[in-house]
Order: structure tokens, then C-alpha cells, then sequence
């Protein structure tokens, strides 16, 4: 790919990407990154590394990933032999995350939108990935007690739910707000972030993560993993805000 490939799609205008030196590989919609692989098909993105960090420790076998992209989550559990359910409301991320970015095709894989299928399904899953982005931002009501419900209707007894976010600077309270809607389902909501970094993403995590750790790398990519490794380093969990005088952890 010599030059980049811009793809039209009903989520707006998608383009690949590919640096000539590394061979990484980039997924944009609408400008905003999406999926970024080295030319093994293994994540540059140090969010996916910190969910799929989170996803081992919980030993889950079986995850539904809401949101695709490059699929680059869904790759890196089924190559470590754990099922993966992927959802995206957009056929055409499908369509590239099998041409370009090496999604196996044993990954499941549903064109919907996210509460729509998990209102519809019947099956139950170990673990639940919310990543799912128009530009920088999750479509509203991804962000309601009403869908977290939905949630953990699909969860096991056991299972945790993961959501990624964008978090603009260390002012930006959306983390906060999404623990709080996750509060309406589960007792114990967690907030795992880097403070100090402007932009970045933050986990949101709620079930059986008690016990979970900030991740360490285990599958690193040959482009920039010491940088990514640093990167997880800084992660840290910490109170979050529900209101001016409830403080939640």
C-alpha cells in the first residue's frame, strides 16, 4: 500500500495508512485513529495491550468485543485461544480487518449496533469490551445504566465489563460519568488511567476486578514496544468522582 486507501463506509470516511519504514499499519475514521498493527498484525496501541493485559488476568475465555476496527483485540485473544465475539455497527471494518490487519477468521463477527445485539442475544460471556467510537467519542447511549444493564444480562457470575474512553486532560470528568452509569449495575466500578498525559485513554471496569493489577505488555508488537511498555507503566487505578461528596473507588 504505497499510497493511503480512502474507504467510504456508513460511519463516515475510513483510511489505511502504512509507514514505509516500520510497515505499522493505521486505521482512521474520520481523521481519529482507530487500529494501528505492525506487519505481524499485533496492536500498536497501548489501550488494546492494557485491555487484553486485563482480559488475561481475569483468565476470561470467552469476550465480546463491542466495536471493530482493525479487529486488533479480537486478533490478539484468538492467537492466545480465547474466543472472541466481534460487533460493529459498520460491515465495511469487517471487510478490512480481514484484508489488512490479519483478524482470523474463526472471530466471530456481527454487523450491529452494540445494545441492539446485546439485547438480542442469548449467550453469556466471560468478559464484555466496550470500544466502540464515532471520531473521539462514544455514541451517547453506549454511555447509559439502561445499556450497562444489558450488560451484565450477558455477563457470567464472574465476568467483568471493560470500557474504553478518551479522556481529553486531567479535567475531563467522562471516565468519572461512565463509572457512575456502570454503578447502577455493579457494586464494584474501577478506574484505571494515567494521570498527567493530555489526551489519553482510561479502562473503566466493573464485576470481578478486584483483584485485577495494572498490565504489563505480554504480546509486543516489533515496532516501539519499549515506548508502549512505558506507556502501561504509568497506568494507575484511582478514586473516582460520582458526585461532589460521594467518592467511589
Amino acid at each position: 500500500m504505497d499510497e493511503p486507501l480512502v474507504i467510504h463506509s456508513v460511519c463516515g470516511t475510513i483510511q489505511l495508512r502504512k509507514d514505509g519504514d516500520s510497515g505499522a499499519l493505521m486505521y482512521e475514521l474520520e481523521g481519529w485513529g482507530q487500529s494501528a498493527v505492525d506487519p505481524d498484525g499485533v496492536s500498536m496501541a497501548t489501550y488494546i495491550h492494557a485491555l487484553y493485559g486485563l482480559l488475561t488476568q481475569a483468565k476470561s475465555r470467552n469476550v465480546l468485543v463491542l466495536g471493530g476496527a482493525g479487529g486488533t483485540l479480537a486478533t490478539l485473544l484468538m492467537r492466545a485461544r480465547t474466543a472472541a465475539i466481534l460487533v460493529d455497527i459498520d460491515p465495511k471494518a469487517f471487510e478490512l480487518a480481514h484484508q489488512y490487519f490479519q483478524l482470523p477468521d474463526s472471530v466471530t463477527c456481527h454487523v450491529a449496533d452494540a445494545e441492539a445485539f446485546l439485547r438480542t442475544s442469548q449467550e453469556t460471556f466471560d468478559a464484555i469490551v466496550l470500544d466502540v467510537f464515532i471520531g473521539n467519542q462514544i455514541p451517547e447511549h453506549l454511555q447509559t445504566q439502561a445499556f450497562f444493564a444489558a450488560a451484565k444480562a450477558r455477563l457470567s457470575a464472574d465476568g467483568v465489563m471493560l470500557a474504553n474512553v478518551h479522556l481529553k486532560h486531567d479535567f475531563d470528568d467522562f471516565a468519572d460519568r461512565m463509572a457512575l452509569a456502570m454503578r447502577g449495575s455493579w457494586p464494584l466500578v474501577r478506574v484505571l488511567d494515567a494521570m498527567g498525559q493530555c489526551p489519553r485513554n482510561a479502562v473503566v471496569m466493573a464485576g470481578r476486578v478486584e483483584k485485577l493489577r495494572p498490565p504489563k505488555l505480554l504480546a509486543p508488537p516489533s515496532t516501539n514496544p519499549n515506548g508502549i511498555r512505558m506507556e502501561l507503566a504509568r497506568l494507575a487505578f484511582r478514586g473516582w468522582k460520582a458526585s461532589r461528596w460521594d467518592f467511589g473507588r
